[in-house]
């Protein structure tokens, strides 16, 4: 792995590493068993992958992402050769009050949707330089992380830094879901899919950094979009998901997402906490998923 820049070593913060209890046994049965996880030192970014910094990786290197690639019909027998272009996931709120089990109602595939253009064609992340990049698949986020000398995080790796040394607590900031009334994550206020109440004063992502930081100094690990890990899903065993779209294929792997989104509503999906967890296809975009990055071990030895 190429060595990691000065400057992007300031950008993230240093742990020494641990033991603490992952997962919960209070939500959804897919956090629990609680089992207790060692892991090693470890510097990790500070906040979520911004537009700005996924644009200079573009602009360096001619990446293009895989919601800007043509999709093979092969790999997807069954799909409308309608829909087999290139694009990605988008939410779109229903008009009003809707069946919350199919989670199609309010996703919808927007060719020519991707990283620059996140609602689809004619929109631009003019003025969103500041928020996470979205409609990023699992092969973007491992794309990036080589080409910036890092990697993704273990779901290890990223609960023990979420959790900010609150081991146990519900939320990375402690047990109660806005303390004394402050909201301390962009989540949905509000009845989802359709009302939003932006009580936290955003609709869709904001800009990093808006929200307090935990313990650790780590924003945004909470709410805002999902976050990519390395590591498969399945682990803890059951495989729900709410918010997430999940529509692939069953031979398309799985990857751990943890975080939640801005799309997370306490009462249909209460996941921006450090022990929620879901499996999305590694081969999937959509407008709340992004990523941060690690660097183990000797790498950041010596930084502060």
């Amino acid at each position: 792995m190429q060595s990691v820049p000065t400057r992007a070593l300031k950008a993230m913060v240093p742990l020494p590493g641990g033991t603490f209890a992952m997962g919960s046994g209070e939500f959804y049965a897919e956090e629990a068993p609680v089992h207790e996880v060692t892991v090693g030192a470890f510097a990790i970014d500070r906040h979520p992958v911004t537009v700005a910094e996924f644009r200079r990786f573009v602009t360096e290197t001619g990446y293009v992402t895989e919601a800007e690639r043509e999709l093979d019909p092969v790999r997807y027998p069954d799909a409308d050769p309608a829909l087999l272009v290139p694009g990605s996931l988008v939410f779109r709120p229903t008009a009003g009050p809707v069946s919350l089990q199919d989670v199609r109602v309010w996703w919808e595939y927007v060719p020519g949707a991707c990283w620059h253009a996140p609602e689809g064609p004619g929109s631009t992340v003019r003025g969103r330089h500041r928020h996470p990049v979205t409609h990023i698949a699992h092969g973007d986020a491992q794309a990036y992380a080589a080409w910036a000398g890092k990697a993704l995080p273990t779901e290890a790796e990223w609960e023990y830094a979420a959790r900010g040394g609150l081991d146990g607590a519900r939320f990375a900031w402690g047990q109660e879901i806005a303390p004394n009334g402050r909201m301390m994550a962009n989540w949905w206020q509000g009845r989802f899919p359709w009302e939003n109440l932006r009580l936290d004063g955003y609709e869709g992502t904001s800009p990093v950094g808006t929200f307090p930081p935990n313990g650790f100094g780590l924003f945004d690990v909470c709410g805002n979009v999902w976050e990519w890990t390395r590591d498969r899903y399945g682990a803890h065993g059951a495989t729900t998901s709410c918010c997430s779209p999940g529509a692939a294929p069953e031979e398309i792997p799985r990857n751990v997402i943890k975080g939640g989104s801005h799309l997370c509503a306490p009462s249909y999906c209460l996941r921006f906490r450090p022990a929620a967890r879901q499996g999305e296809a590694i081969d999937t975009s959509t407008s709340h998923l992004g990523f941060r990055c690690v660097v183990r071990g000797e790498q950041h030895a010596g930084h502060g």
